[in-house]
């Protein structure tokens, strides 16, 4: 019975510095870990499945996800859970001001999922935690991540009444993509959005997008 010759294994090549991320082998992912849980908090960064929270949370910081953990949109090019919502809990917005205290955060950054199932949207829960983040981290600089709240002028209207210093909402891609991944929302519904909060807004409020 012949041999079949030995099978030559070609070696892998190495990635980039650049490319590889290290785990973290510090205290302070551990930390920001725990208190997380501690709180019953969610982040996009755990949610959203972003390949940088380990980087972020190493640091001592997160951007939190307010709203729940269950969205009812279905965006192609985002991770988060898209199902029926559970009730918005009263006691979020006081859980991430104490977490930005504790996280001695001097930026913070507040997103939240796409609540259709809610009359506003979730822009009253979203003032509501601008508000309690103020009131226990008056010095700290509010960015808030919203949906298009389907262009609802009240819903814009209730969140830029609390006055983050960054007003920011995302068009994620360009127009002619819009259709294959955003889920319900528009490229013109976003501009639209954009466009109210930087009139509405005046000079204190910075509007962004990405």
């Amino acid at each position: 019975m012949p041999i079949s010759p030995p099978v030559e294994l070609k070696s892998r090549p190495r990635l980039p510095d650049w490319l590889r991320a290290r785990l973290p082998t510090s205290d302070s992912f551990a930390r920001t870990r725990n208190l997380l849980e501690e709180l019953k908090l969610h982040t996009v960064c755990e949610s959203a499945k972003c390949p940088n929270h380990w980087e972020c949370w190493s640091k001592g910081t997160a951007t939190f996800m307010i709203g729940g953990d269950r969205c009812t949109r279905a965006c192609g090019f985002c991770a988060v859970t898209t199902a029926k919502p559970f009730a918005l809990e009263a006691d979020e917005p006081l859980r991430v001001a104490e977490a930005t205290r504790r996280m001695g955060l001097r930026h913070v950054v507040i997103t939240a999922v796409a609540r259709d199932d809610l009359a506003d949207g979730g822009a009253e829960h979203f003032q509501r935690t601008i508000e309690a983040v103020r009131r226990l981290n008056p010095r700290t600089v509010i960015e808030v991540l919203t949906p298009d709240f389907n262009d609802r002028d009240g819903s814009i209207d209730a969140v830029l009444a609390a006055r983050p210093e960054i007003f920011n909402h995302n068009l994620e891609t360009v127009r002619r993509l819009t259709p294959a991944v955003r889920s319900r929302a528009t490229y013109d519904r976003s501009l639209g959005v954009l466009e109210k909060v930087k009139a509405r807004g005046g000079d204190s409020i910075h509007t962004k997008s990405g």
